[in-house]
């Protein structure tokens, strides 16, 4: 039996269905692209975990968040960027998750070969947003984050608009919170990136 955890606005909902325990990539894969109107991620333990299409207001401060790094990375040149429907296979746990926003260096992307490239690659990114949602509880986007570190991220910020909060992550440090900031840097890792905090609350 595999069990589905379906995001909903108020509680996750769980869903059994008469399927394999463990979907492999393949069998996974598949049943993305079955489902192709939905997010959908799968934890290291093989919990597949379905989420709905975002609200409009989480749509547009996702697609503000998206812009921002994107012409920071075109400027930059070093890496590229990727939105919310993008899912990678965390290398150290075997997870699939698909952060609100990403950006890998062009050197690790490049590595990759293009049948990777073109399925869910297995990278974890070097930089990964999330952004709560009302859907979302803060203590499972905090564990998400830490996945990421452990699985090769070096720089991350999770965003609790609903507080003003933003935390930011990297490796072998606690969490620096920060209260209602203007603007969070994103160096040294990010050499130069601001993001702009008005259009994301």
């Amino acid at each position: 039996m595999t069990t589905l955890l379906i995001q909903t606005e108020s509680l996750p909902l769980m869903v059994n269905l008469p399927m394999p325990v463990e979907m492999t990539m393949a069998e996974f894969y598949e049943f993305c692209q079955a489902n192709r109107d939905l997010r959908i991620e799968r934890s290291a333990n093989g919990e597949v975990i379905i989420m709905p299409p975002t609200f409009s207001d989480t749509g547009n401060r996702n697609f503000n968040l998206a812009v921002q790094i994107g012409v920071w990375a075109e400027k930059n040149g070093t890496g590229l960027g990727f939105d919310s429907s993008a899912g990678f296979t965390l290398p150290n746990d075997g997870a699939t998750r698909s952060p609100d926003a990403a950006w890998i260096r062009l050197e690790r992307w490049n590595a990759l070969t293009a049948t990777e490239k073109a399925s869910f690659a297995p990278i974890c990114p070097d930089f990964v947003v999330e952004l709560k949602s009302s859907s979302d509880t803060l203590s499972a986007l905090k564990a998400k984050m830490v996945e990421y570190l452990e699985n090769g991220a070096s720089l991350g910020f999770l965003i609790d608009r609903k507080n003003h909060q933003v935390y930011v992550y990297r490796p072998n440090q606690e969490p620096n919170m920060l209260a209602n900031p203007n603007a969070v840097s994103g160096d040294p890792e990010l050499p130069g990136f601001q993001l702009q905090m008005a259009k994301i609350w």
